[in-house]
């Protein structure tokens, strides 16, 4: 097992992490149009390929420079435990399916997981300038101000949100979707549904969301904003109600004081 490092030397390589994403943003919001590209199927799935190997292409070296020893988590849409020691997951462009569509929900993220641990995060929204920062213990900001998670006490007043993590999930996934909507829908006040994950996330460690579920173990839209949900005092579990890790099959991120409720609707789901 990796030796823990204390917070204040993860800390520290904040800064790096931080400029390395600022500049592959740089190169996504070059790329972006305000209409949509690519028509049929492959176009699209062309388009997408070509964002991710444009922006990771300046992200890969820089890193793993930063992190001596750190390794590189390939497939962006892998799930499950890691092996042993420091891995980087990036996605060069979470919330693809957005840009390349000429919507504006996207962002580059990159995230440190030390022993199936998420423990440094950088969130950068190239579109608004906005970055969200989090290293596990030193809390979350927003351009450097701390974040925090909704007061919300009552679930009937929660704005809510989900969404799928990627395409051609399994029936099975897609009928609990529906039914835990349908189930949110008379629990909660509103019910958002949309994509990428992270963009939903970071709103709930902001306390403009008030919960989020997922049916899904995609490790590259969740382990930014679980981390920031965490620092920002949220509370980040499985729907059996264990605390989440990368290893999970599903998740809910919420403000502590409608997680319970909303474990409570979902868990059965």
């Amino acid at each position: 097992m990796t030796t823990a490092m204390p917070f204040d030397l993860d800390a520290t390589l904040l800064p790096a992490v931080t400029a390395v994403v600022k500049n592959a943003g740089v190169t996504l919001r070059e790329r972006y149009t305000a209409h949509a590209r690519g028509v049929s199927l492959e176009e699209v799935v062309a388009e997408i390929h070509a964002n991710d190997d444009a922006v990771l292409a300046g992200m890969r070296e820089p890193l793993l420079k930063a992190r001596p020893g750190s390794q590189w988590e390939e497939d962006e849409l892998a799930g499950g435990a890691l092996p042993p020691g420091e891995w980087w997951i990036v996605d060069p462009a979470e919330g693809n399916i957005n840009h390349v569509h000429g919507m504006p929900d996207w962002a580059v993220t990159a995230t440190l997981v030390r022993d199936n641990r998420p423990v440094l995060t950088v969130v950068h929204l190239p579109l608004t300038g906005d970055t969200y920062t989090a290293t596990a213990g030193g809390g979350a900001q927003l351009n450097g101000c701390p974040l925090s998670v909704s007061a919300k006490r009552d679930l009937s007043a929660a704005l809510i949100g989900t969404g799928q993590a990627r395409p051609g999930e399994s029936a099975d996934t897609f009928h609990r979707i529906g039914a835990s909507v349908t189930a949110m829908l008379t629990a909660g006040l509103v019910v958002r549904v949309s994509v990428p994950a992270t963009l939903q996330l970071i709103h709930v460690a902001a306390g403009r969301m008030d919960a989020f579920w997922q049916f899904s173990d995609v490790r590259s839209g969740l382990v930014a904003g679980a981390l920031l949900v965490t620092e920002a005092g949220g509370t980040v579990t499985d729907l059996d109600g264990k605390p989440w890790s990368v290893a999970g099959r599903d998740v809910l991120a919420a403000a502590p004081h409608v997680h319970t409720a909303a474990l409570d609707v979902l868990s059965s789901i």
